[in-house]
């Protein structure tokens, strides 16, 4: 799949006259909770040629989208910011793209780009921004499945990760791995709760169709007072962060020379 996967993006840059500058996996893979037929959520940071950028309209205005989405092929879903899109994103610590940052399924990185978006993380990472993404994210799935005798079990996964995952930046204060199992093991106590959640990952990652079945108590439980107690919490925060937009301006351009010249 890795093959078909670099050659997906080729052919990105032939169609589209761009040049990729990182892609990676996202979603279940990533997270290390796939099903046996989960896709393959390809990601991609890609630049164009200078002129592309030099005109009056901006951009991501108009007909100058700064997206590029590849139709869905089979398990194969491709899509990519450009890197204007991903550097403003990038100012806000948007929580999908340092998931992308933080992936350890690169299919491909060329130029220098990447590696200085990564020295410049720790200066522009805003914890309280993606304690309130994860939050909505773990409320919002909690709320549509997570309610009554019987539920969508596996979407327990989808209300747990965002919730462990706000609770590390709670503890370390950094961007969280992605890797579930890394925020199961080293958040949650020995006991009941990461006994139910370690049985659902194995039935998961086995292959188990996981679809309705009685709601887990413990699980519930926890997740209930985890997202109120991490609500409160993060209300209480309060960061400020030197303005980065001239190290990101920066970046931009010294991208351009470097892929273009």
């Amino acid at each position: 799949m890795r093959e078909t996967i670099v050659a997906a993006l080729k052919k990105v840059e032939e169609d589209y006259d761009v040049k990729v500058l990182y892609a990676c996996e996202s979603g279940s893979r990533a997270w290390d909770f796939p099903s046996k037929d989960s896709d393959y959520d390809v990601r991609f940071i890609y630049i164009h040629k200078r002129n592309k950028y030099l005109s009056i309209d901006p951009m991501g205005v108009g007909k100058k989208r700064d997206v590029i989405e590849l139709p869905i092929n089979g398990l194969l879903d491709v899509s990519g910011w450009d890197l204007t899109k991903t550097l403003k994103l990038f100012r806000k610590s948007n929580p999908p793209l340092l998931e992308w940052m933080q992936s350890n399924i690169v299919y491909y990185k060329a130029y220098s780009t990447f590696d200085k978006m990564k020295e410049l993380h720790s200066n522009i990472f805003t914890p309280t921004s993606c304690i309130y993404h994860y939050l909505n994210m773990a409320r919002n799935n909690f709320r549509e499945y997570l309610q009554g005798d019987e539920v969508k079990i596996k979407k327990y996964f989808y209300v747990l990760r965002p919730v462990l995952a706000a609770k590390w930046i709670e503890q370390y204060n950094e961007f969280p791995p992605l890797e579930f199992s890394i925020l199961l093991e080293k958040l949650l106590p020995e006991g009941e709760l990461k006994e139910e959640v370690s049985k659902l990952l194995k039935r998961k990652i086995s292959g188990d169709e996981l679809d309705l079945e009685p709601c887990i108590n413990v699980i519930n439980e926890f997740l209930n007072l985890e997202i109120d107690r991490l609500d409160k919490y993060v209300r209480t925060l309060s960061v400020e962060l030197d303005d980065p937009t001239y190290e990101l301006d920066q970046l931009f351009r010294d991208t351009l020379d470097e892929v273009w010249n």
